[in-house]
């Protein structure tokens, strides 16, 4: 995971789940992917330190393809996710 963000990626959907613990901030990505479609970037923020853990673990799982992770300080997180085809 890199520690700084030097240009966001392009993404179709912002998703923050800042100040949300296990297990909101992954409940709250499936529900967004359902309104998403395939080849969209998901862009999540979240304040969690599990989801360093769980979100890889959402994509490998479901086949979405992890773009990019960041974390800034170990006080905020973003996820880059493009959805499965």
């Amino acid at each position: 995971m890199s520690d700084t963000i030097d240009a966001v990626p392009n993404h179709d959907v912002l998703l923050d789940t800042s100040g949300l613990y296990c297990p909101e901030p992954i409940m709250l990505m499936h529900n967004k992917v359902r309104d998403m479609a395939p080849g969209d970037v998901l862009q999540v923020i979240a304040t969690d330190p599990a989801t360093t853990r769980d979100v890889p673990k959402f994509c490998q799982f479901l086949g979405h393809e992890l773009l990019e992770q960041y974390t800034a300080g170990g006080e905020s997180y973003r996820y880059f996710i493009r959805l499965a085809s």
